[in-house]
């Protein structure tokens, strides 16, 4: 397998730029559905208030960091935070803002950087 060596890419103030090497945007209540994604392969919900989000292209180490939002059109207030961390995966949980309760959000944004 060959390496292609990139150059490192520098703003006008000299600051390294890194770009996303995932995302995905789901559905998350009732039946999980991807709306959208890049280097996403799958959403699975595993329980009420966790997915696991697999890489179509698995991630070199597990020293990466992946950004979530949530929003939910009810009335609780949203929260969630990734788990876990793998090379091939990472799990995400959500719960309510006021209670602490896993529950199943309408909308996650996710970006991963490395």
């Amino acid at each position: 397998m060959s390496t292609i060596k990139v150059d490192t890419i520098k703003d006008t103030n000299n600051v390294e730029v890194y770009t996303a090497k995932a995302w995905v945007n789901f559905n998350g209540q009732g039946t999980v559905a991807i709306r959208d994604s890049g280097n996403i392969s799958s959403v699975v919900d595993t329980a009420t208030g966790v997915y696991t989000v697999s890489f179509t292209t698995a991630m070199p180490d597990a020293n990466y960091s992946a950004v979530v939002a949530c929003s939910d059109a009810g009335t609780t207030r949203a929260f969630a935070h990734t788990k876990t961390f793998s090379t091939g995966d990472f799990v995400i949980r959500s719960s309510r803002g006021d209670t602490g309760a896993d529950v199943d959000h309408d909308l996650y944004s996710v970006a991963v950087f490395r």
